[in-house]
């Protein structure tokens, strides 16, 4: 059972300690601190994670930041050479056997993502659209040579595909639309983008 479906005390029961039970895993901050037992180690994103928890990360570094003033969260960057860097939290879930606040706000939003995937919709909606913009951009690096484009191409073809062919930019694998070559061939015509002429 996932956090996020236990009530409070179990969920915190739980997550305390947490750390012990990784494998191959030490934590530096052991040394730094009285009661390790009393804090649990949480992962928000990684070098390869998608719009989702990219935007979710987002929404709990916001919700966690009274808490790193205070003290009872901090952040964590742990990294390996042959897999990259993943990111998150320890979070002190007691505190002379009570559940701190900082806990119970982690254990609020998780609660949420069980219910809903995302905290953030607007957040994410914009991390759609930004990232389907960079994606038009790569895809269409061989038109780039066979059309003039205006400065602000991408924006109007992702607003032509808004209105006529939205399954071009429909999200893929969570990093947003990637519509093909002919796509946005069409696309570029419709919008009369004029063609070089090759000599």
């Amino acid at each position: 059972m996932r956090l996020g479906e236990m009530k409070i005390e179990d969920a915190a029961k739980e997550a305390a300690g947490n750390w012990q039970h990784f494998n191959c895993f030490s934590w530096h901050r052991t040394s730094e601190i009285d009661d390790p037992k009393d804090w649990t180690i949480i992962y928000t994103h990684h070098r390869d994670s998608g719009l989702i928890d990219q935007s979710n990360a987002e929404a709990i570094a916001e919700a966690m930041e009274p808490f790193i003033e205070k003290g009872d969260v901090v952040t964590e960057h742990h990294h390996h050479w042959a897999v990259g860097w993943i990111d998150g939290y320890s979070i002190r879930v007691f505190r002379r056997g009570k559940i701190t606040r900082a806990f119970r706000k982690y254990h609020e939003l998780v609660q949420r993502l069980t219910n809903y995937p995302i905290l953030d919709e607007q957040d994410y909606s914009q991390r759609e659209y930004e990232a389907t913009i960079e994606n038009l951009t790569v895809a269409a690096w061989r038109l780039i040579n066979e059309f003039e484009l205006p400065q602000n191409w991408a924006t109007s073809v992702y607003d032509w595909f808004s209105d006529t062919d939205c399954a071009a930019i429909e999200n893929s694998d969570d990093q947003g639309g990637y519509p093909t070559e002919d796509q946005l061939k069409r696309a570029f015509e419709a919008l009369w983008f004029p063609q070089i002429e090759l000599v």
